[in-house]
């Protein structure tokens, strides 16, 4: 286009914007603009190429990040000590890895999900990343080193900052001072799990919730960076999609929100057997996936569908979500079950109603559900219902609007 004017000055509106936005599949981003176009052409392009690569590199020093499932969706600092310095001593872009809509009942699931996987007897393996945090009395050393763990210090901090949340009501920065006052490391801790947190998740208002799961507690969650849901949107087009359970034990959604829904299959974060071949497992029935997160086991019995409908209306009914109440903290047994889109193609593989899919880009999280004492969904759901499916939709009709 360019090549056929004498200069862009000669483009008219249109051309102008056909230009600046037609770029093809974004490979070398990092590439040095060439000379061909003017310096705003070029400062456009060059903004075209970088925003939706920003996940691939590190806030800091500007470098790819070597994470071992690939980048996810939000921004974060790499595991290089200079820029863990940079970060959280001297605030160097900190603003840019913070979550968009941070919510108290946000925060508190993350520090429960962190407080599951350091409890597990598998913690060595699923209690990944291990945090990297600046000792606050000596600047100069890290307080916290995935080269020197102490799980006992990190179950110390923890447990700080659990109490302070669970006593605390007022600001934020009152509450600040008294994990300070209490441990020294609980508020860096806390800073951690929330910058570290590497995928979108906010929790879902009461009108755009699906009324079928009986759970307040319905969270939206976007893992998947630009370029994977950009393959998912292709392949969708192909082959269509559908929606299916992924449950997973409590422990193991620490590690799920930094490092994506991966296939787990015959490596050491398999808990459950791959009776079906390697790849991410779901169902189309919240039965399964809810055995897979241990719902419902021990003491706790499966209610009626009635009953779940019963007690869901009295908690909304007395609007027990209020500003400054600990919504999961207090609770020692969570469990929680995504609802997935997954590409209906002939690689994924049906075995009844346990499916398995073998390629991770064909399976992106759509929303959370978490059940706190013991309690259950309703065990009937089936996706594939036209009702059911119809919700579903809906919901995401008006989450994308």
């Amino acid at each position: 286009m360019v090549s056929a004017v004498k200069s862009s000055a000669q483009l008219s509106t249109k051309q102008l914007i056909e230009l600046l936005f037609s770029s093809q599949a974004i490979r070398h981003c990092k590439t040095t603009p060439t000379l061909q176009h003017g310096f705003l052409v070029q400062i456009m392009r060059y903004a075209e190429q970088r925003l939706p690569t920003l996940n691939e590199y590190c806030v800091v020093c500007d470098e790819r990040h070597v994470f071992q499932n690939g980048p996810m969706l939000k921004p974060a600092v790499c595991t290089r000590e200079l820029c863990v310095f940079s970060f959280y001593t001297l605030g160097v872009m900190s603003g840019a890895t913070e979550e968009v809509a941070t919510g108290a009942e946000v925060v508190d699931l993350l520090v429960a999900m962190c407080k599951a996987a350091l409890q597990s007897s598998r913690k060595s393996i699923i209690f990944e990343p291990y945090p990297s945090v600046v000792d606050p009395c000596n600047p100069k050393t890290l307080a916290f080193n995935p080269k020197k763990k102490s799980y006992d210090r990190l179950q110390k901090a923890l447990d700080s900052v659990l109490l302070i949340r669970r006593m605390s009501q007022g600001p934020y920065s009152e509450i600040k001072k008294q994990m300070d006052k209490k441990d020294p490391l609980a508020h860096p801790l806390l800073q951690w799990i929330l910058a570290s947190n590497r995928s979108h998740i906010v929790k879902l208002p009461l009108n755009r919730q699906l009324k079928f799961m009986h759970t307040p507690h319905q969270f939206l969650l976007i893992s998947s960076p630009p370029s994977k849901e950009a393959r998912f949107q292709t392949a969708r087009k192909l082959h269509g999609s559908t929606f299916a359970f992924h449950g997973s034990h409590i422990e193991n959604w620490h590690s799920i929100l930094r490092n994506g829904l991966i296939n787990a299959s015959y490596t050491k974060l398999q808990l459950h057997g791959a009776a079906y071949g390697k790849g991410i497992y779901l169902s189309p029935i919240s039965s399964i996936s809810f055995g897979y997160s241990e719902m419902g086991k021990g003491r706790h019995q499966m209610p009626t569908k009635e009953e779940l409908i019963q007690k869901y209306n009295q908690i909304n009914k007395n609007k027990q979500e209020q500003l400054g109440q600990a919504r999961f903290l207090q609770n020692r047994n969570l469990n929680c079950i995504a609802l997935c889109e997954v590409i209906t193609s002939k690689d994924l593989q049906k075995h009844g109603n346990i499916w398995v899919c073998p390629i991770s880009d064909h399976v992106c999280t759509r929303f959370l559900f978490v059940y706190e004492n013991g309690q259950v969904g309703d065990v009937h759901i089936n996706t594939q219902e036209a009702r059911i499916h119809r919700e579903i939709s809906q919901v995401i009709a008006l989450k994308q609007c």
